[in-house]
């Protein structure tokens, strides 16, 4: 080989250098010219191929959405007509959790929400895109969508969090409407709830809760929204969770992403999305990730009367689960495909 090499005519080595993007498009000629001029043939096609084609990480072979309870599948499909369309995954999950603000029958998020113990409907909502940045709305009243409040927070102000009166007249000078968020049932199970005027959490209360959503878009990146009316009769006031980033959501495009459901001020008191993502960060699975997390409750406070449960993702596309009580789930929903509900695995000990 070493002979043939040497046999070359000058005027062929001429040539060859001449030619260059010809020989690096045939790979004999192209391996024979560059051997010869001492060159690195994998980087400079790769140079070149960057230069015209923007990386990504698989397209749809990675994009999914993940979301907390029964109303995530309504969600997720919703995030997906974004995601389909190679939107961004900031957009997908704005409209996803949209979807369920907007519906009176989820009486734990948005419009239709239980009240607090005065009869008066208070929500929090979050949200993170893929290069840090976050918004936050708490305590806010006669906003049937408190996420897109939380995105105007994001992308329109030098703020993280907005609450109450603030946020409301945030909102109000940005074009949202002022609505009565109280709904008949809402209201007829606050006076029944009245007449006993007892506070008691109730375990996976019918199957639904906040509803946190992530997704990973085509182009590999992440998102989440986290939004709720939260606690059913709390006191006027309470805030939880929910609009808190690194407790109810935290999202680190470069590792992953977390949202929590449940009781908030045990995943306030452990930061446990953000305590999700660390673990991921330091070589933890979604779903050993989301069971540390939910351990860090069990072993510190009292969690026998309540749920907490936590969903994950990262950044190659593996998803994962993990609660204190059986009966949380989550809906997943991935390449186009119907979206199914999974039940998370849960603490027995």
């Amino acid at each position: 080989m070493l002979f043939y090499l040497l046999s070359i005519p000058n005027l062929l080595i001429q040539q060859l250098m001449s030619s260059r993007r010809k020989f690096l498009n045939d790979s004999i000629a192209g391996t024979l010219s560059l051997g010869l001029l001492g060159v690195n043939a994998t980087v400079v096609a790769s140079s070149e191929t960057c230069a015209t084609q923007r990386p990504t990480t698989k397209g749809m072979d990675k994009a999914l959405v993940i979301s907390t309870w029964n109303h995530g599948l309504v969600a997720n499909d919703a995030a997906w007509q974004v995601i389909g369309k190679g939107g961004r995954a900031i957009d997908a999950v704005e409209q996803g959790v949209k979807l369920v603000e907007a519906d009176p029958k989820v009486t734990s998020v948005g419009y239709g929400g239980l009240p607090d113990r005065d009869g008066k409907v208070t929500l929090d909502a979050c949200i993170m895109d893929e290069k840090g940045n976050g918004g936050a709305v708490c305590f806010l009243q006669h906003i049937k969508h408190p996420i897109s409040v939380a995105r105007k927070v994001m992308d329109e102000t030098p703020h993280v969090i907005l609450a109450g009166a603030g946020a409301l007249r945030f909102a109000l000078d940005h074009g949202f409407e002022k609505e009565n968020l109280l709904t008949p049932g809402a209201k007829a199970a606050w006076e029944k709830w009245k007449k006993e005027a007892a506070y008691k959490p109730i375990i996976n209360v019918e199957n639904h809760d906040t509803i946190g959503l992530l997704a990973m878009d085509q182009h590999g990146d992440i998102a989440g929204a986290c939004t709720t009316s939260g606690l059913a009769y709390k006191m006027h006031g309470r805030v939880g969770d929910s609009p808190i980033l690194g407790a109810g959501l935290f999202v680190d495009n470069e590792v992953g992403g977390a949202t929590a459901t449940g009781m908030g001020e045990a995943v306030l008191k452990t930061l446990g999305s953000f305590l999700v993502v660390e673990l991921m960060r330091q070589g933890r699975t979604p779903a050993e990730a989301c069971k540390e997390a939910v351990m860090r409750i069990i072993k510190k406070q009292k969690y026998k009367d309540i749920q907490v449960g936590y969903i994950a993702i990262n950044k190659e596309g593996a998803y994962g689960s993990y609660c204190i009580h059986p009966g949380f789930n989550y809906a997943l929903l991935q390449n186009g495909k119907q979206g199914v509900m999974v039940d998370a695995d849960y603490y027995k000990g």
